[in-house]
């Protein structure tokens, strides 16, 4: 590529702002230009940092594995935009993966060549490498998940003035909040959990501000350029942009006007940008009067959140479908292994193992439909109620025409409430998909206190199963392996237990036309949602796929349990049977012998009732008999 375009294309790229024009010329001389196709990686995770790249055009994924093979992206790059700068300081192992999601042209500058530039002008080189520092200072600092105070969010010396109803405060200018988010952080020092750490939240509340967006530009009420630039801030959060930029606490006082005025100062900041303006210019494009245009906190927040759990619900369901896909396998490995069955926690009758794991497999699958049939409540949403449901300060056409963008982006069949004053104060369908996330982890206990049942011993417990060994049990027991992740799963159904208590001690405090707990409820079963599947990943991965079974020690036990008696009942009645099977536990001898002894059945009969496959499923009865002292 020509040295004139990368030097005009580096003077929009933060790194170099500070060099003269002959400067960056020199620089070119150290760059070079590489293409990469969809698919194609920049960098992998824990390789070393070789180059500093910077994006001409297309689009770079930020992702990031984690130790079961699944990814996360951590953010989207585009034009003007660079990453890998650490490599001007170190070969340190880079952290995450890049790859491109489209043709993509890059400059690199690789730190050999750095290196080579830095003899030709340390000078130069150090005004990059300072260049440099400031932001993996700031990069670490957005890192960061506790926003200790305000304080902790300046970078540099930089600030913009904004003011509020309150005054005026000065705001840290790399940020693209405003006032009203930075007094949300001194307010609301909580739980060190913000908006940030929920990205499907964010992606719903740029869902809804660019369906309000357009709605409200269809409407006369926004112009095209600022419809444009609040369009484009709003795919960028969508795209993974930004998130670090949601920095209110997910609990806060105010009903989410915190959260709501994040995502508007966030957008409104950002689209200023587009349009060519300075941050905090809001007289172009204000977080008020453009970005929250025809809203209010109290329809955009809780339609927000109904789209957020809907989308997060799918991927709740997605991973219980792999755990319930890993019990089936364990069922079908396991048919033809029997075992007892017990109720109680006593002998009942004989089973296969196999009968255990797809028993879990089916309670599991009930729940993916109990889970969509109550995240379908979700689709209801209550866009135009404004403050209480009167839709005051909203155009009479506004709702329409939201609900029909807020389809389109979605791609989710919202409607709008048949009452939007009922709708604004009623929480009733959080409330039951609570139950139903609850129900869930309810669920996962029980079949983890079975598994760690069933693993007892090795050898003073029930021992049938053997769990996976995932690291020493004690501190003073030699050799000792404890049940740690189905542990781990009970002590998260006991946090979603407690969330939902929240969730309905929350719903019940609503007063008149709002409730203002929202906040907790959003935060308790967002939390639960994460928690449960992390733990089903965790217990997918590192204990079901990994269970063994010990065979022999199943069939010992069904050999020498007196539950076979119960096969006998049909033959020889409840009486006779029990009267066997007192003696054999009296006298430690087994119910085969007994009925032999005794003459109530001969070898043949009693081989056929007593085989342990034909106590497996139901038989054809022939009725009670009487053989006395046959």
């Amino acid at each position: 590529m020509d040295k004139r375009i990368i030097a005009d294309f580096l003077k929009r790229i933060e790194l170099f702002q500070d060099l003269s024009d002959t400067d960056r010329d020199l620089l070119t001389e150290y760059i070079e230009t590489h293409r990469f196709e969809p698919g194609e990686l920049l960098f992998e995770e824990n390789s070393p940092r070789k180059n500093l790249w910077v994006i001409f055009d297309g689009q770079i994924e930020l992702f990031k594995r984690n130790p079961i093979g699944g990814e996360k992206r951590l953010s989207l790059f585009s034009s003007y935009d660079f990453l890998g700068e650490g490599a001007l300081m170190d070969d340190y192992p880079h952290s995450a993966s890049a790859r491109a999601l489209e043709q993509s042209t890059m400059f690199a500058i690789s730190r050999d060549h750095f290196l080579g530039f830095l003899e030709q002008r340390p000078d130069l080189a150090a005004v990059l490498l300072s260049r440099v520092a400031r932001v993996i200072s700031r990069r670490m600092r957005q890192a960061s998940t506790m926003v200790v105070d305000a304080a902790a969010q300046y970078i540099s010396g930089r600030t913009r003035t904004e003011h509020d109803l309150l005054g005026e405060r000065a705001v840290p200018y790399e940020y693209f909040y405003g006032i009203q988010t930075l007094r949300a952080t001194e307010n609301f020092p909580i739980t060190g959990i913000s908006l940030a750490h929920y990205p499907r939240f964010i992606d719903a509340l740029a869902m809804v501000k660019m369906a309000a967006a357009r709605a409200n530009h269809e409407l006369g009420l926004l112009t095209d350029d600022v419809t444009v630039a609040i369009e484009q801030a709003c795919q960028e959060l969508l795209d993974g942009r930004w998130h670090t930029h949601f920095v209110v606490d997910m609990i806060q006082g105010g009903a989410g006007t915190s959260t709501n005025m994040n995502a508007n100062e966030v957008i409104a900041n950002r689209a200023l940008e587009v349009l060519g303006k300075e941050r905090g210019e809001y007289e172009f494009c204000h977080p008020n009067n453009h970005v929250n245009l025809s809203q209010s906190t109290n329809d955009a927040y809780p339609t927000a959140l109904n789209i957020a759990l809907i989308n997060s619900n799918r991927e709740l369901v997605a991973v219980l479908s792999e755990l319930i896909e890993a019990f089936q396998t364990k069922a079908k490995e396991f048919s033809h292994i029997i075992k007892m069955g017990r109720t109680q926690l006593q002998d009942a009758v004989p089973m296969t193992l196999g009968q255990n794991f797809e028993a879990w497999a089916a309670t599991l699958t009930e729940e993916i439909e109990r889970l969509n049939d109550n995240a379908r409540l979700f689709l209801e949403v209550n866009m135009g109620g404004t403050a209480i449901g009167t839709g005051i300060n909203a155009d009479p056409d506004y709702s329409d025409k939201v609900i029909e963008h807020l389809r389109e982006i979605t791609e989710l069949d919202v409607r709008l409430a048949p009452n939007l004053v009922e709708a604004t104060q009623d929480t009733g369908a959080l409330v039951m998909y609570s139950s139903a996330v609850k129900r869930l982890a309810v669920k996962l206990s029980k079949i983890c206190n079975d598994l760690r049942l069933l693993s007892s011993g090795p050898r003073a417990g029930i021992n049938e199963i053997n769990l996976p060994k995932m690291q020493p049990g004690s501190s003073i027991m030699p050799g000792k392996v404890n049940p740690v992740i189905p542990e781990v799963v009970n002590q998260i159904a006991f946090k979603v237990i407690g969330n939902d208590l929240t969730v309905t001690l929350a719903a019940e405090a609503g007063q008149l036309e709002l409730n203002v707990m929202e906040p907790v409820i959003a935060q308790s079963i967002f939390e639960s949602i994460t928690m449960l599947m992390n733990g089903m990943a965790t217990l997918r991965h590192r204990c079901v796929l990994g269970i063994t079974a010990n065979e022999d020690r199943c069939r010992e036990m069904v050999e020498n349990s007196i539950g076979l008696v119960t096969a006998l009942n049909p033959v020889l009645g409840y009486e006779a049977s029990t009267l066997v099977a007192k003696e054999a536990l009296e006298t430690n001898r087994g119910v085969y012998e007994l009925v032999l002894e005794k003459g109530l059945l001969s070898k043949e009969e009693l081989d056929t009732l007593l085989d342990p496959k034909n106590m497996l499923t139901p038989r054809k009865q022939k009725g009670s008999h009487n053989h006395g002292g046959k």
